[in-house]
């Protein structure tokens, strides 16, 4: 049997998680794949910050579920989606948490992209 651990933040690893202020556009191969103003800004100890963006606010369509999968020990398990239409660059290239743990449960529903496999990933001010 595989027991995944379970890890809770807390000081020695923080996670926030706040609403994002302003509009957050992803585009790959010259088209919108996400554009929203209700995308969520997580925070995780040293990492940079990444953008949540509703599955509503994707155009999902473009696409692909993958069998890749990981596991977080303070998020859970993740699923992966590559972007067709942005080539090799973007397999895998779209990350979620459909059944994230409590800690960070306001992360379901959403989805998120890796900067470096798309073409632009911009948070435009509010």
């Amino acid at each position: 049997m595989n027991t995944r651990t379970v890890k809770i933040p807390g000081p020695d690893h923080p996670i926030v998680i706040e609403p994002t202020q302003g509009r957050v556009k992803v585009v790959v191969a010259g088209r919108v794949i996400a554009d929203s103003r209700r995308a969520l800004t997580l925070r995780e100890a040293s990492y940079p910050a990444v953008q949540y963006i509703p599955r509503e606010d994707v155009d999902m369509a473009l696409l692909a579920r993958t069998e890749h999968a990981t596991y977080c020990p303070y998020k859970g398990e993740c699923s992966y989606y590559s972007i067709p239409s942005g080539g090799e660059r973007a397999v895998n290239a779209v990350w979620t948490y459909e059944a994230p743990y409590a800690a960070v449960a306001p992360i379901a529903g959403h989805l998120a992209f890796y900067p470096d496999r798309v073409e632009s990933l911009s948070v435009e001010p509010a």
